[in-house]
């Protein structure tokens, strides 16, 4: 998982989509596509269901899972297919490494900034004007993070919904949330790239590499010793029992001593609520003036604390034994490869295909009176998409 800069935003980037742009530049985005992540085709299903919402003058939110750093190529490339730009929420750290040409060409195509850590009223009220007016989608993936788990969803947050939810109730037109599945899989054999990363893994932690092991017991073996170092270091000793109620175990405790170190409550929602509530109190702690060194210290530490927690989170511990296929064991050595070998991305094993498919809208009702549409449409698209990601397999 990337470590990414735990401030508030420097500014707001916003949308300035240009149509003409983005279907002259499609060249370019293909060769990118090819080029750098070895996808030569996106394959699309269920264009028609975006399509015909968008003749009928509704306003669209496409709600995809988020399990790759493929994901804007591939989303950008389905819409293409499609025959529509896009506008599409990001976080802020999309833009601020970028250079002016690059975040230029991002706005053109409908890319717009939001802070996560905060309230972020202004990308919020930006989203909710964009789908009750413009006639490009607006694509929002609800798990927030990238967790390299392309077959099984991780919970979708709120915050999708809710835009569409307020988008609804003053618009002058339909609102609908479009479930979006995307799938990948491999079509030329990575093996032997994966036992070389692998053996290149097991040598950073001081391990002969075990070559003679077949690849997913030493991604077992090698996931045991990780949560070890980690379960010494916070627990000072090692727990028992299966790899997911351990990682869980000890996942608790590490939010649980952050969440009460700066009197932060919120047990009972969900992990990401509870990292992202820590996450905006102690950066604005950390932005109070006069803090003394030991204290500023302490907040940087419980920062560190959170970053394991969501990286934790990514990691089901069953992922791999649930159904050892290729594609699920290259999964998890990416993830290694970004969290041990500290690489920004990890690296391409091998060709890949992908597919994208469109399922059945969710229509958002204007009425007040309804209770409960939030999370009901959340879950439905959830649902939904895990149900695509299964048909696909």
């Amino acid at each position: 998982m990337n470590r990414y800069t735990m401030l508030f935003a420097p500014q707001a980037w916003k949308p300035n989509v240009s149509p003409t742009l983005v279907k002259f530049l499609r060249p370019f985005r293909d060769r990118q596509r090819k080029r750098l992540i070895q996808i030569p085709k996106v394959e699309v299903q269920g264009a028609s269901i975006v399509q015909e919402r968008l003749a009928n003058g509704e306003g669209v939110m496409i709600m995809p899972n988020h399990s790759s750093h493929a994901d804007p190529y591939v989303i950008y490339s389905a819409a293409d297919q499609i025959g529509t730009a896009l506008h599409v929420m990001a976080t802020w750290h999309v833009f601020d490494d970028k250079s002016w040409l690059a975040r230029w060409i991002l706005t053109k195509h409908g890319c717009f900034s939001v802070d996560r850590e905060a309230n972020d009223i202004g990308a919020f009220r930006l989203a909710t004007s964009l789908l009750q007016e413009k006639p490009e989608p607006l694509v929002i993936f609800p798990e927030g993070e990238i967790y390299h788990c392309n077959e099984r969803i991780t919970p979708f947050r709120e915050g999708a919904a809710a835009i569409a939810v307020t988008a609804a109730r003053k618009s002058k037109r339909p609102i609908t949330c479009i479930p979006c599945a995307i799938r990948y899989s491999y079509v030329d054999d990575p093996t032997d790239s994966l036992l070389a990363t692998m053996s290149e893994l097991e040598s950073s932690i001081f391990w002969r590499p075990k070559t003679t092991e077949p690849l997913d017991k030493r991604i077992y073996d090698f996931a045991e010793v990780l949560l070890m170092v980690k379960e010494l270091e916070y627990l000072n000793t090692t727990q028992s029992g299966r790899l997911p109620e351990r990682i869980a175990s000890l996942r608790e405790h590490v939010l649980s001593n952050v969440e009460n170190r700066n009197e932060i409550g919120g047990s009972t929602k969900s992990i990401p609520e509870r990292v992202k509530a820590a996450r905006k109190t102690i950066m604005e702690k950390r932005l109070a003036e006069d803090q003394p060194a030991e204290q500023l210290q302490q907040l940087h530490h419980d920062m560190e604390d959170l970053f394991l927690v969501v990286q934790s989170f990514s990691y089901p511990g069953d992922y791999v034994d649930d159904h050892p296929s290729t594609d699920r064991m290259a999964e998890t050595i990416d993830k290694f490869e970004e969290d041990v070998l500290q690489k920004t991305t990890a690296t391409i094993k091998a060709e890949r295909r992908v597919q994208v498919t469109f399922g059945e809208p969710v229509d958002v009702s204007s009425d007040r009176k309804v209770k409960s549409q939030t999370t009901t449409i959340t879950a439905t698209i959830e649902q939904r998409v895990q149900e695509m990601l299964d048909m696909a397999k």
